[in-house]
Parts: C-alpha cells; sequence; structure tokens
C-alpha cells in the first residue's frame, strides 16, 4: 500500500492541476468559434463535425485504461505521459495541412485527455481528505466555467487576428507550467507490487466502448438509427462488450473489475451519473441556438447565458462539502438531482418569449444541481476503496458521464430533429412554400431576406416548441435519477474482500 503523506506545497500542486485540466477544458469550447477559418483553410467541411467527435471518442474509451494504470504504477507517470501525448497532438494539429490530417491528431488530444481526465480526480482523492475534497472539488469544477467563458473568445480572437493554428499552440506554454508544478512539487510512495497489465481486457474495453460510441455519434446523422450501418456496428458492440465480461472475469487484474457492477453504491451512483451526462447535453448543444435563432440574442450573448451554468456548478460543488459531512453522500445527490429536476421541468413552463434573466437563472440552478450531485457521489465512490483501487472506480465515474454525454448527443439530437420535421410537415399550406425543404436550411432561412415574416415566425415557433421537447425529455431523465438515487444505499461503507 503506499505511505500517504501530506504533500506539501499542496496549493502549487492544485493549480498545476487546474493547468493540465484547463488543456482538456478548453480544448472544445476554443475550437468551435475557429470552425470556419479552419475549414477555409483545410477544406473537408462535411468532415469537420469529427474534429469534436474524434476527441470525444479517443477520450472516452480511454478513462477506465487509465484509472487502472494509475492503480497500478501511480496517478504521477499517468498523468505525465497523458499530458505529453495531448502536447503532442496539439504540436501537430498546429501542422496540420488537410482536414483528415486534423481529425487523426485531434484524436491524439483525445488519447491524451483521457489521462488527463482520470488522473487528476483520482489525484484530488489522494490528496486530500473527505472534507476536503469538495472545495477542491469547486476549483476544479471552477475551470470548465472559466473554459466556457475564455475558450470561444480566445478561440474567436485567434482566428481573426492571428491563425487558427493558435488554438492548439496555446496549450503548449500552459502544458509545460503543469508539467514543471507536477514533476517538481508532486511526490508519490507507494509499493508497486507485481501488475500485470490486462492487455487483451484492454483492447476488449478500447474496442466494445468505441464500437458503441461510435453507433452513438454516427447514427441518425451520418446514417438512419434503423440503416444497415447502425446495425452492424451495435451488433458488433453487443459482441465485443459479451467477451470484454467474459476475458474480464478471467483476468488476473482486469482494467473493469466485477466489483464495481455488483456493488450497489458503485453500480447506482454510476448509472445515476450516466444520467447526469446525459442531461448535460442538451442545453450545451442546443440552448445557444435557441437563444439566437429564437430570442434574438448575438453569439456571444447566448454564450453567456449558457456559462451561466458553469457559474452555478462549481460553487454548488464547493459547498456541497458541508452538505454531504451532514446528511450523506446519497441524500446530498438527491438534493443535486432534485434541483435538476426542477430546472429541467421550469424551462418548458415559461412564458413565450421566456425572460432572458429567467433562462439565466434557470442554467444557474442546473449547474448547482449538477455540483451538488457530481461531488457528493465522485467523492462517496472514493471513500468507499483504499488508493490501489481509486484509480478505477474514478475512471469509472468519470467515463460513466462521458458515455451519459454521448448518449445525450445521440438522444436529444434525434428527439430536436423530429420536432422540428414534425412542424414542418404539418405546416399549413399558405406558409410551406416559403419554408424550407430541409431542416439542414433553417438557420439559413431564418436569416434569409427573402423569406417572409410568417415563415419565420413559423419556424421560430417550431425551434421554441422542439426546445421545450428537450426540456421535457430532460425532466423524464431527472426522474429517472432520483430513482436510481433512491436505490442505493444512504450509507456509503468500504467494500469487503468478500464483496469485491
Amino acid at each position: 500500500m503506499r505511505d500517504r503523506d501530506d504533500v506539501n506545497p499542496r496549493g502549487l500542486i492544485l493549480a498545476a492541476l487546474m493547468c493540465t485540466m484547463m488543456l482538456a477544458a478548453m480544448d472544445t469550447t476554443i475550437v468551435s468559434t475557429a470552425i470556419p477559418q479552419i475549414v477555409a483553410d483545410l477544406g473537408g467541411f462535411r468532415l469537420f463535425s469529427w474534429l469534436f467527435s474524434i476527441y470525444l471518442l479517443t477520450q472516452t474509451v480511454t478513462i477506465p485504461i487509465y484509472g487502472k494504470l494509475s492503480d497500478m504504477f501511480g496517478r504521477k507517470p499517468v498523468l505525465i505521459v497523458g499530458t505529453l501525448i495531448f502536447l503532442v497532438g496539439s504540436a501537430a494539429s498546429s501542422l496540420s495541412w488537410n482536414m483528415v490530417s486534423l481529425i487523426m491528431f485531434r484524436g491524439a488530444q483525445g488519447l491524451g485527455a483521457g489521462a488527463i481526465m482520470a488522473t487528476i480526480s483520482t489525484l484530488a482523492g489522494d490528496l486530500y481528505s473527505v472534507r476536503e475534497r469538495a472545495p477542491v472539488q469547486g476549483w476544479l469544477s471552477s475551470v470548465w466555467g472559466i473554459a466556457a467563458i475564455v475558450g470561444p473568445l480566445l478561440g474567436g480572437a485567434f482566428a481573426e487576428y492571428v491563425s487558427w493554428r493558435w488554438i492548439f499552440l496555446v496549450n503548449l506554454p500552459v502544458g509545460a507550467l503543469a508539467l514543471a508544478l507536477i514533476g517538481t512539487f508532486l511526490h508519490e510512495k507507494f509499493e508497486r507490487g507485481d501488475p500485470r497489465i490486462d492487455y487483451l481486457g484492454s483492447v476488449l474495453v478500447l474496442a466494445s466502448v468505441g464500437a458503441v460510441i461510435f453507433g452513438l455519434l454516427q447514427g441518425g446523422q451520418a446514417w438512419l438509427w434503423s440503416s444497415w450501418q447502425s446495425i452492424t456496428v451495435f451488433a458488433t458492440a453487443v459482441v465485443l462488450v459479451a467477451a470484454t465480461v467474459w476475458t474480464e472475469r478471467r483476468a488476473a487484474q482486469p482494467v473493469m473489475p466485477g466489483w464495481l457492477w455488483r456493488r450497489r453504491i458503485l453500480a447506482g451512483s454510476n448509472l445515476a451519473v450516466v444520467g447526469m451526462g446525459l442531461v448535460m447535453m442538451a442545453p450545451s448543444s442546443y440552448l445557444p441556438t435557441f437563444l439566437q435563432s429564437v430570442q434574438g440574442l448575438g453569439p456571444i450573448a447566448a454564450g453567456m447565458v449558457l456559462a451561466s451554468m458553469s457559474v452555478g456548478w462549481p460553487m454548488a460543488s464547493a459547498l456541497s462539502g458541508r452538505l454531504y459531512m451532514r446528511i450523506g453522500f446519497r441524500d446530498a445527490a438527491l438534493i443535486g438531482a432534485l434541483l435538476i429536476f426542477l430546472a429541467s421541468g421550469a424551462f418548458p413552463l415559461m412564458p413565450s418569449p421566456q425572460p432572458v434573466w429567467a433562462v439565466v437563472l434557470d442554467q444557474v440552478t442546473l449547474g448547482a444541481g449538477f455540483g451538488l450531485m457530481s461531488t457528493p457521489l465522485l467523492v462517496g465512490v472514493q471513500s468507499v476503496v483504499g488508493w490501489d483501487e481509486r484509480g478505477v472506480v474514478t475512471g469509472a465515474n468519470m467515463f460513466s458521464r462521458y458515455l451519459g454525454q454521448s448518449l445525450g448527443a445521440a438522444l436529444f439530437g434525434a428527439v430536436f430533429n423530429a420536432a422540428v420535421a414534425s412542424r414542418l410537415a404539418q405546416a399549413p399550406a399558405s406558409i410551406a412554400r416559403g419554408l424550407p425543404k430541409s431542416i439542414n436550411d433553417i438557420i439559413r432561412a431564418l436569416h434569409d431576406a427573402s423569406a417572409g415574416a410568417a415563415a419565420k415566425a413559423y419556424l421560430r415557433h417550431s425551434m421554441d416548441l422542439a426546445t421545450r421537447h428537450l426540456f421535457l425529455d430532460m425532466t423524464a431523465v431527472g426522474v429517472l435519477i432520483l430513482l436510481v438515487l433512491l436505490a442505493v444505499p444512504r450509507h456509503f461503507s468500504v467494500l469487503s474482500q468478500k464483496e469485491k
């Protein structure tokens, strides 16, 4: 076992962890505003969505692997190697010569980001007591709020005044500072033992999770859900998952040990986090479009409204420690889930047009729900295992959130598109002639001076209704999260060898 000492100075280590997390957090938001310039330079418009998809895919599938490796070899080497991979991917991305090469290098960035996400929260569990972890998670969560605001502004500034390539080069000095702080101040002492890397299990975990997420990302976008491509991908995923389960049951040191799913505390907490990740995707993906197309806000104002979610999250996360120390991890997470349910259900009840202040308040409440739910569950699952298994349970928790986000991207995309398509099909004949034939042309039609006022009003109303549908579905998911958490034991206790 690791001989745990207080590591001094912990404040500098926390600063290093925040710098490293900023790399992964800002890398999506900073790219989004530079897409027009990237496409104008490299071409490949039909492929640009893969700049985001490949990053999410490679990051998510590697999180469980890195979590296990950090238990076997220590957090520090895994974090350093992952950060180096991320920085190499960033430098290579800045040198891309076409869209395909940029997509490949973004995949390398995702491989590094997986290590960053898997180890930073685990290190917070190693370095800080249960009481201290809530404010620390609040600081780490604040990184996402900063990234949500600074990322788009910085990306737009680089793209307009310098070059889009600097959105990747800016990672290098930040990463160098983080590596210097980690290398200098983070010291680990633990008995390495006789680690046996589960190579076959690792490959199967990567392949099975990759197939599931690839199918979710492509379904309803590149091909229909009922197409032979979707059927083939998901059938392959089922076979791979079955092979993974069979292999992991027989492995000496499995990447995804069976006790992760046999224990109600861990399985229930992770399932609830899947639901939280799913809910996160609806406002993140569609609220800015709604605010610009229906409410008439500018891009920056719409981004600021969405960023208000990132205000409530770190504040609630930082304050959650007092709550879970008093009422327990499960009940604190229940309060967070209740806020998610209430915020999701409040949006469809707002009058049309929705007051901007009310939308901001709703997003702050939603973010507070995420903070009050995610931190108690993360700290809770970390508290039921020892150091040598904390990486696995933290990796499983982070993986569950990103899996939920992949599910949310697929589910809410299908809901939104179906709602808008239904409205277009039901349009009165007097308006139908002025409406676009395809959902892809709706935004263009709203900004087309030749489109009639009646057609534009109908389109705005259609998008309003579709957005309300999304929040109704979020409300339904909120109910499921509450039910899952109610099934989780109220008091978290340490896993016994028999339960493992």
